[in-house]
């Protein structure tokens, strides 16, 4: 970069202005880990832990992973995927989902990350917009796809279970547990239908090559954006190996071949599958799977048990283990750094954090639309707490008036003027699929990517997020646009008006309310909402909570007045922590 701005001056020592990104493939960065180190653990999934030193877990090495992902392409090749086609993954987070990930991309295709909680509506939308002609799924969420496939392009579905990554004895104790929770059924073999295990064992050690350049699409990541049903963010190779590249050299005190990342964010979601897999193999870590993020008790054994040296996370994951009384049992100083995201990092979190493992927590910020990470306080240098840090390598974040002028430009504004948040850099996304109205919204025509958070800068380069413009809601790190919700609500038969908002929640950062107006007569329940809401909806976007109001607040042209339920529910919690107890 040849402008200086005030956030190099304030970047940790090692921590380059610039990056130069290689024209190089995503797949590529696993391949020379792979080169480097062939017998070091690439993969390792932990379920549980035994007695006398045992566990219930799987490993692949870096030359089992390149050779388990090129099969995988060679799987896809021989059931007719091209060069371009879509391919989802729907799985939490296991080996095989790592391997179907590359192997998606060797085989020339693009990944369309799907979350395994989906509901059939939400899986047919995201199945029928990207349309994807093959899927990788649990055989015990093939009764959802069943349910909408012929709204899609599907024609062949590869299923696969848990207990297939474990050896004998493991993988039968698991596979009772794992059938018991409807999560593994059986299958009947099918045209078009396929088992994972089967497929792997006959393919070709190799799959055929195909040609692809670093500005080839290898991901559609869906978003809820702004407004409306989520759209695909599309993701290139420059796009992803820039942002590992970014995050190591942010991470100054990364030593190649032996760390040790936790990846307990889900792979599906973009943060976890860039700062946590991708990241983590490109530089030759064992990267350490747990399927569940909520279960704090485990993560904290295999943080003691592994010695887990980077955990990348959510405020709510630091929040439980801050507070889980195993914590203090066991030896967690092997943590050296964790980025946080998702929602704004507490100071005491932080701090309390940093006390029970001797690593450091930092706050950053990033959205799927730039793969996702833009800012982050340093690591090792000065952290500014409240604020989301400074602008990542190769990254110019600035801020612009909310509204375009006459001729319709951005004026960007002065330090410490509040307006919206803006950036540019090399992991900023190519655009969204078959969206180019949403795409010309989002990126202007003097290519900054409008985020929609109201934010601020500060003398010294650090960014403040001081408000949001859209009104989306960040729970857990999850993505919710309100309308989604509201439109499932106005499908219940008692249901006259409802509008849905974001609040905010010691845990999730923000987590979903309903305001729902029911029709006159009609009697309903908070649990019977919540109910019809589990049916259509991903866990992460049932509301949590439910309150009925005679009407709506709403403007003289009738829009909800949202920002005045929030600011409402602000208050109530603010007025509650200061009550003094009878």
């Amino acid at each position: 970069m040849s402008t200086s701005y005030p956030w190099f001056a304030h970047y940790e020592k090692g921590v380059p202005q610039s990056l130069e990104i290689p024209e190089k493939l995503l797949q590529d960065l696993v391949t020379e880990s792979a080169r480097r180190f062939p017998n070091n653990i690439a993969v390792r999934m932990v379920l549980k832990y035994l007695p006398l030193g045992l566990s219930i877990s799987s490993r692949l090495n870096y030359r089992e992973l390149e050779a388990a992902s090129d099969k995988f392409a060679a799987v896809l090749q021989g059931l007719g995927v091209q060069k371009g086609d879509r391919v989802g993954i729907m799985l939490p987070n296991l080996p095989q989902t790592i391997i179907a990930f590359f192997g998606i991309l060797k085989a020339g295709a693009t990944v369309v990350n799907i979350n395994p909680t989906y509901p059939a509506p939400e899986l047919k939308h995201t199945l029928h917009d990207s349309g994807a002609v093959a899927i990788i799924m649990l055989s015990g969420l093939y009764d959802r796809l069943t349910a909408i496939q012929q709204h899609t392009s599907i024609k062949n579905v590869i299923l696969t279970d848990i207990p297939e990554s474990l050896s004998w004895p493991f993988n039968k104790l698991v596979e009772k547990t794992v059938r018991e929770s409807g999560m593994m059924k059986d299958v009947a073999a099918g045209p078009g239908v396929h088992q994972y295990a089967s497929l792997m064992h006959t393919a070709p050690s190799k799959p055929t090559k195909v040609n692809a350049t670093s500005e080839d699409v290898v991901l559609f990541q869906y978003t809820g954006g702004t407004t409306g049903v989520p759209k695909a963010a599309m993701l290139t190779h420059h796009n992803l190996v820039a942002n590992c590249l970014q995050m190591d050299a942010w991470f100054t005190r990364v030593e190649y071949g032996k760390e040790k990342f936790l990846l307990a964010l889900p792979a599906f979601h973009v943060y976890g599958m860039t700062v946590g897999m991708l990241f983590g193999l490109s530089v030759g870590a064992e990267v350490i799977l747990v399927a569940d993020p909520r279960n704090t008790a485990h993560i904290i054994d295999v943080i003691n048990h592994e010695k887990v040296t980077i955990y990348p996370g959510v405020p709510a994951m630091y929040i439980g283990l801050n507070n889980h009384p195993k914590a203090k049992e066991v030896d967690l100083h092997s943590i050296k750094a964790c980025l946080s995201g998702g929602a704004a990092l507490p100071m005491e979190v932080a701090r309390q954090f940093e006390s029970l493992t001797g690593g450091k927590l930092v706050e950053g910020f990033g959205m799927t639309e730039c793969s996702p990470v833009a800012c982050a306080n340093p690591i090792y240098g000065e952290v500014r707490f409240g604020s989301i840090g400074l602008p990542v390598s190769g990254t110019i974040c600035e801020v612009c008036s909310l509204e375009p002028d006459e001729e319709g430009k951005f004026r960007i504004l002065k330090q410490g003027e509040e307006g919206e948040l803006i950036l540019k850099g090399p992991q900023v996304m190519k655009g969204y699929w078959n969206m180019p109205d949403e795409t010309a919204k989002t990126i202007d025509s003097d290519g900054w990517l409008h985020t929609g958070d109201i934010a601020k800068m500060d003398e010294d380069g650090y960014f403040y997020i001081v408000d949001r413009k859209k009104d989306l809601i960040i729970a857990s790190g999850f993505n919710i646009v309100p309308r989604e919700v509201e439109e499932v609500l106005f499908q219940h038969p008692a249901v006259l008006d409802a509008t849905v908002a974001g609040i905010p929640d010691a845990k999730r950062g923000e987590t979903v309310k309903a305001y729902v107006v029911l029709k006159e007569g009609q009697s309903c329940t908070e649990e019977e909402i919540r109910a019809f809401c589990k049916e259509n909806l991903a866990p992460y976007k049932v509301p949590t909570h439910v309150q009925f109001m005679k009407e709506l607040p709403k403007t003289q042209a009738g829009k909800v007045l949202r920002r005045q339920l929030v600011q409402e529910e602000k208050d109530k919690q603010a007025k509650a922590a200061t009550a003094t107890p009878a």
